[in-house]
């Protein structure tokens, strides 16, 4: 049955849309200005102040950054956009995962003075992961030293130097000016429309809501006419339905409503990204922006069919984006609350409703859904309660017991497991421990709800000292959950020194055959051979069955599966595993002596020999991204050297970027330390890169020798 045409109407008014960029583009000033001229909110906050609409969390306007990802609904010109502002901070790398899972399209922000940064590749390439339609925005054109020009040739030579394959970045607006009054003498002032080819101007009196066209400006005419050519070069080449390259190729003007259709279909196949800039900052260029967002990102209906399984026989599941399909979301997010968890869920086909009942296809188990709410950015105020969830929408849901992030929730009758999201493995661990013993079973609890909540944080209990250590992916990131405990928990706790996260592998694939005839002093009998297999590449560890039923009966096999998975989570030294695979290729049972316990010792006794003079270390390696001027240029790689680190590439004159890959355990102090290598001009950023065998110094050393 085909959809009403109200029911298309509705979702092709949609826009699920995420604010990505590296830390201090401004990111959230945008997003404060998309909310305040949308009406969303009535005065504008600041970074700076802590009054930001997204950053509501208040370690986050303690330290004027982005750290949890912010669902907020708004309208602009009779479309309905579901926001999503992500944190730039390396270390909150989940929440930009997740978001970008979910959505539709975003707005990448770039800083006009730096350009493309580390962080920005790093989820410019996660949007590509998910193939995420995508406009550029950049902003700051009104600090020292912003350029337009640069920031597009760093854009391409980073992130898209082939356009067959990267898609281009194509401006459909340039800057009048750049840079402030103080420093610059044609300072940062408006911007020009390429398509209308008329100059736009806000006034700053009223944050920039009063808007004024006029005629561009003799000295950019000649600009604006290189910047079409570009434009209109670009979209001919993959203009199919000849929409406008017979025109432009007779010299005449294209129509405007067929270039705009040729600009959305070309963003929506990620073959251009169009450009526009501004500055949050000085209240220049937010509206086109969200115009541009209606225009040419997509809706629900322009992204493809979601696929997934079908739980009972393994076949490829469809969910369209319709309404009448049967229901089918994702949960991306879990917070918690004191009055009770709140889940978000991206509804990919089908209607949600209250009081349903939604089945948790991986976990096997039936959900009750209480309640649906539209979600502001505060978690604890502005909660707009709702009767549906259609296809397209974005909601929090109360009443869930057993889901977790990434589970799917589906029509009962009709299930479907859509690919879970995967996320980072954490890198830096502390011990934790609660000032009063009595306060035990309270910090328990407490990491418990922590890590429903963040997928990339980790607890678990030392076998060695009995500590029990917290694990995230870095010491912002742990340290923003000290904060948690003692704010939301109020919990007083001690921490110990970060130290690395280490992992563990087999050096070499291995098969081993174990026999077990006894349990203590009782006759008993298992026997199994499993095929161990290692891999270079960075893999969870999976445990598969490939024997039948005959040979090794369901409970048995469930038995010696489970054995395999709990043994495989610590290697020899205690660190967990990685990069493994363990395969049962053959089993004996005897129907008088074998029992579910033989075979779960059998399973952990096969890993143990596998593992025996067989485990090499891994230690985590940083991509870490140096800015500094020339001058220090060599403390810099001098210092990463002694380090242990490989530096890789060295670009700019002035200004230096230095990118080089360094171990983790070399680098607690770093931001520190490389601005006094600098007299404090130089900046650092981080990201876990891959897991390398360590030295062997750094396992005598674990060892205790």
């Amino acid at each position: 049955m085909a959809k009403s045409s109200s029911a298309t109407d509705e979702l092709a008014k949609i826009r699920n849309l995420g604010v990505i960029a590296h830390i201090d583009a401004g990111k959230t000033t945008t997003t404060e200005h998309l909310l305040f001229y949308a009406g969303a909110k009535h005065k504008l906050g600041g970074v700076d102040q802590g009054t930001t609409q997204t950053d509501y969390d208040p370690e986050e306007q303690e330290r004027g950054i982005t750290i949890y990802s912010a669902c907020i609904p708004f309208q602009w010109a009779g479309f309905t956009i579901n926001l999503i502002d992500t944190p730039g901070h390396v270390d909150f790398t989940a929440e930009v995962e997740r978001s970008l899972r979910v959505l539709d399209g975003a707005v990448c922000v770039f800083d006009a003075q730096k350009g493309v940064e580390a962080q920005s590749e790093t989820v410019w390439k996660q949007a590509n992961k998910y193939s995420v339609p995508r406009l550029i925005f950049v902003n700051k054109m009104d600090v020292v030293g912003a350029s337009f020009a640069k920031a597009l040739v760093s854009i391409h030579d980073r992130l898209t130097p082939d356009f067959a394959a990267n898609g281009r970045p194509v401006p459909i607006q340039i800057p009048i000016g750049s840079g402030s009054e103080k420093d610059s003498p044609k300072p940062f002032r408006g911007v020009i429309d390429i398509l209308e080819q008329q100059a736009i101007y806000f006034d700053p009196a009223d944050g920039g809501k009063t808007i004024t066209r006029e005629s561009i400006p003799d000295e950019e005419l000649d600009t604006v006419k290189k910047y079409r050519e570009q434009l209109f070069d670009a979209l001919t080449q993959h203009d199919e339905q000849d929409l406008i390259t017979s025109a432009v190729l007779e010299g005449l003007e294209p129509d405007l409503t067929k270039v705009r259709k040729l600009i959305r279909e070309q963003t929506l196949s990620r073959k251009i990204y169009p450009v526009l800039c501004g500055s949050g900052r000085e209240h220049i260029g937010i509206q086109p922006m969200l115009d541009a967002v209606t225009l040419y990102l997509p809706s629900p209906l322009d992204r493809p069919p979601v696929v997934g399984t079908n739980p009972k026989n393994g076949k490829e599941e469809i969910r369209k984006p319709d309404p009448k399909e049967p229901f089918c979301g994702l949960v991306f997010k879990a917070a918690w609350h004191p009055s009770g968890h709140r889940f978000f869920i991206r509804v990919y086909s089908g209607t949600l409703r209250p009081n349903a009942r939604a089945f948790n296809t991986g976990r096997d188990v039936k959900e009750n859904i209480a309640k649906l709410f539209h979600v502001h950015a505060d978690p604890n105020r502005g909660l707009e309660e709702v009767e549906t969830a259609p296809t397209g929408d974005i909601v929090a849901v109360v009443g869930l017991k057993e889901s977790k992030t990434g589970d799917t929730l589906c029509d009962t009758q009709h299930p479907i497991l859509l690919e879970p999201i995967s996320f980072a493995e954490a890198v830096v661990s502390q011990s934790i421990e609660p000032e009063s013993g009595k306060d035990k079973d309270k910090l328990a609890n407490a990491l418990e709800m922590l890590q429903l909540e963040d997928p990339t944080f980790k607890v678990q209990d030392s076998k060695d000292t009995g500590q029990v250590l917290m694990s995230g992916m870095g010491t912002l990131h742990l340290e923003v959950k000290v904060h948690r405990l003692e704010r939301d928990f109020k919990l007083e706790v001690r921490v110990g020194k970060p130290r690395v996260s280490f992992r563990e592998m087999l050096r070499a694939g291995k098969t081993v055959e174990i026999t077990v005839d006894k349990l203590g002093d009782k006759p008993s009998f298992a026997f199994l051979r499993v095929s161990f297999t290692t891999f270079k590449t960075e893999k969870p560890v999976t445990v598969r069955n490939s024997v039948g039923s005959e040979a090794l009966p369901p409970l048995f096999a469930a038995a010696a599966e489970r054995g395999l998975i709990d043994a495989c989570q610590t290697g020899e030294l205690g660190y967990p595993m990685m990069n493994l695979q363990a395969t049962i290729t053959d089993a004996r049972f005897d129907p008088q002596l074998s029992s579910e316990d033989a075979f779960v010792v059998a399973a952990n006794k096969a890993y143990r020999q596998a593992c025996d003079d067989n485990i090499d270390l891994l230690q985590p390696i940083m991509k870490v991204t140096v800015s500094t001027p020339s001058d220090f240029l060599g403390n810099i790689t001098g210092d990463l050297a002694k380090r242990g680190g490989e530096v890789k590439e060295i670009t700019g004159d002035s200004t230096a970027e230095v990118v080089a890959y360094v171990p983790l355990e070399k680098l607690f102090t770093y931001a520190n330390e490389v601005r006094s290598l600098s007299q404090g001009r130089a900046n650092a950023s981080m990201e876990p890169d891959s897991y390398q065998v360590a030295p062997q110094e750094v396992v005598r050393r674990i060892r205790g020798g």
